[in-house]
Formats: structure tokens, C-alpha cells, sequence
């Protein structure tokens, strides 16, 4: 991470930058990343919605991360609520910092990035707790959240507009620093 700072991003007056890696880490298409910007200037409106980005020395925006309090008046809290709830696992709902977005330029993935913006982005939460949304699939993204303290809580979700399944991972804040014992259950 020589080269790239984390820090506080007007996310709102970077939507382009931060929706072409996006784009570019996710696979999304024009029309995928057109609807996406709407969601995002609207997610940012919310109370306590936080944003970061990684930077290289010439400003360029190479990865960014947003989220906000969960809400569970949220579309996203509406559709995960009944597939944690057959696991038992609804109150994390509640007092819950949600991490919206994470992505990471491809050029820039595997240099710490994505895990510098999501514990710098947590460590400002004021909830007790975090929780996200990932594709059910073992990859990178999924054993970063591993090694910073996320469990499943659901699997198998299904999002109207998605193709494939998502997990539902949560964690305890603030989130495990490398070479940090996993705690025992």
C-alpha cells in the first residue's frame, strides 16, 4: 500500500470514479452501473452514511468502501430479514453498522487495500457490530472478511436483481487485526 492513501471521500462528487472500479472489480455493466449511481447518491442521504476511498499520489481513486447504520426499513434489511431469521440471526439488524459497498481496483487487489478501507471505515462506526453481503462463493473477498472476524450468519440469499446467491456475514467490532488470535466460541 506504499503508494495509496485511505482516507474520508466526498463520495457523492466521486460517484463516476468509484462506480468505474466497481464496474471493473464486479463486472458490471453501463446499464448495471447507471442504476447503481442513483443507489448510491440516495444510500448516501441516509443518516450516518460514511465513505472512504483508496488513492494513489496523482488523486486517482482506486478502491473505495461505504455504509451507514442498518436501517431495517432498508430494502436490503427487507430482504435478508427472513433468511437470517431461520438461522436465528435477525437481531443483528439491529445496532449494526452495514457495509454497503467495498471494491477494489483489480490492478490494486491483494495489497491490503480492501482490508485498510473496511477497518478504517469501522473503526468510526459507533455500533457494536458490523455486517455485510457477499457473493456464496469462496473467494478473496469472502476470506478477507473471514480473517477480519465475519461469520456467516445466512447463506443461500437471494436478491430480486441478482443472479447469484449471497451470505450474510457479521462481526463484532472493531474488526481482527492481522496476526490477531480468532476468538473461540
Amino acid at each position: 500500500m506504499e503508494d495509496v492513501v485511505v482516507g474520508p471521500v466526498n463520495l457523492a462528487a466521486r460517484v463516476d470514479a468509484a462506480l468505474a472500479v466497481q464496474a471493473l472489480a464486479f463486472g458490471l455493466s453501463e446499464d448495471e452501473v447507471a442504476v447503481r449511481r442513483h443507489i448510491v447518491l440516495r444510500h448516501l442521504l441516509c443518516p450516518g452514511a460514511t465513505a472512504y476511498a483508496a488513492t494513489t499520489p496523482d488523486d486517482r481513486l482506486v478502491g473505495f468502501v461505504y455504509g451507514m447504520p442498518n436501517d431495517r426499513a432498508h430494502w436490503w434489511s427487507t430482504v435478508v430479514q427472513p433468511y437470517l431469521r431461520m438461522n436465528g440471526n435477525d437481531g443483528w439488524l439491529d445496532d449494526s453498522f452495514v457495509i454497503t459497498e467495498l471494491h477494489v481496483h483489480p490492478g490494486f487487489q491483494g495489497r491490503g487495500i480492501g482490508r485498510e478501507l473496511i477497518t478504517t471505515i469501522t473503526d468510526t462506526a459507533g455500533q457494536p457490530r458490523s455486517i455485510l453481503s457477499a457473493i456464496d462463493i469462496e473467494n478473496p473477498a469472502r476470506l478477507l472478511y473471514r480473517s477480519l472476524g465475519y461469520q456467516d450468519l445466512a447463506r443461500r440469499v437471494h436478491f430480486p436483481s441478482a443472479a447469484r446467491p449471497y451470505a450474510v456475514m457479521g462481526a463484532g467490532l472493531p474488526l481482527r487485526r492481522r496476526g490477531a488470535a480468532a476468538p473461540r466460541n
